[in-house]
């Protein structure tokens, strides 16, 4: 039997309350298939963490979370522990670190899921957005000059090199060519003419090998408009890690919210782990209260099981998530429910076996 062994850091928040539901799910469909099973290991840290050790990780903690085949993070962030800390000393250092350089985040219109653009069908609202996840604009290169003088000068550089953009480039052309799909590059190539023009320049010459893929290119800020008023233009979206942060933050909103925000961390070579994640940050002012929204962390489950070749498995528990939002019998207060966090990962696993019972 296949045993995927996966490193949990619930982090800060609600971290902890929605990925205990995601667990719930992956152990049930261990059960179900019965080939495969889960072997957890927990690690404290996050900011309470950095609270008592000055330290939001170990120090040799990547060493040790090279022995796992993935991480489960629940959220980053709390008052108290400055956000460019939270950041920095653990995900992003996560990210780097085990150079997951391919950001995935599915943008689709699940079946039940509200949705605020009127009139918008379900077809409409689905893309798959591939962001560059190591350089770019959070490369952390820079200077604070003259800090406090009246001549105070802070230069912010983004990192854009051949082999980091060419690579994500690459992969988003070769998702786009497997499933038939058209390719569309966002960038701000009139506006930052040595970064995106070279983003663009490259965008180009890689094309040139995929003469098969239908491709679009808009400035950032068209993007935003078509995601509202004409999201069916989106199939596969390629861009750069600062706009892929903003955008998939915009197609959560007309997807169902950030409670339906799920995203995967991606090393392709499979040399180091790949981490999985609800994107919807960790929402302090509602934490320990049990009404956290699970079905992002449940979500992010299904793309680690696509990650292990389990896209079966994968494509079933987005059914499963697809039925709570439609009989909507067991969905949190953002959602216009009543349920609380371990009612909607219940409800998901007593569909999971009906499903597949």
């Amino acid at each position: 039997m296949k045993i995927y062994k996966i490193a949990v850091i619930a982090g800060d928040g609600i971290g902890p309350e929605v990925l205990a539901e995601g667990i719930k799910v992956l152990k049930t469909v261990a059960q179900l298939a019965g080939d495969f099973n889960f072997e957890f290991t927990y690690f404290p840290w996050g900011c309470e963490y950095y609270l008592k050790h000055g330290k939001m990780m170990d120090e040799d903690g990547l060493d040790t979370l090279k022995a796992f085949d993935a991480i489960y993070l629940g959220a980053v962030g709390y008052p108290g522990v400055p956000d460019h800390i939270s950041l920095c000393d653990l995900l992003l250092k996560i990210r780097k670190g085990f150079d997951q350089y391919v950001n995935l985040r599915p943008i689709q219109l699940l079946e039940g899921a509200p949705c605020p653009l009127k009139d918008s069908r379900r077809d409409q609202i689905d893309m798959l957005v591939v962001r560059e996840n190591s350089e770019g604009e959070y490369a952390g290169a820079g200077e604070w000059l003259f800090r406090g003088q009246p001549e105070e000068v802070v230069l912010q550089t983004g990192v854009f090199s051949r082999k980091g953009t060419e690579r994500i480039i690459r992969y988003a052309y070769e998702i786009a060519r497997k499933t038939k799909k058209t390719l569309t590059s966002i960038s701000k190539g009139n506006a930052l003419v040595y970064s995106m023009v070279f983003w663009d320049q490259v965008f180009a010459e890689v094309g040139r090998e995929y003469p098969d893929v239908v491709t679009h290119s808009y400035l950032v800020d068209a993007a935003c408009m078509f995601f509202v008023k004409e999201p069916e233009r989106f199939q596969i979206v390629v861009t750069s890690n600062l706009f892929g942060d903003i955008i998939t933050d915009l197609g959560a909103a007309i997807a169902g919210g950030m409670g339906l925000a799920a995203g995967a961390n991606i090393n392709p070579e499979g040399k180091h782990p790949s981490m999985f994640e609800p994107i919807h940050g960790s929402a302090p002012d509602i934490a320990g209260k049990g009404i956290a929204n699970p079905l992002a962390s449940i979500w992010s489950v299904s793309q680690m099981l696509d990650f292990f070749g389990q896209e079966e498995w994968g494509k079933v528990v987005l059914q499963a998530i697809e039925q709570v939002m439609v009989q909507k019998k067991s969905l949190t207060p953002d959602m216009g429910g009543t349920a609380n966090t371990q009612e909607v990962g219940n409800e998901v696993v007593s569909i999971l076996s009906k499903l597949c019972g």
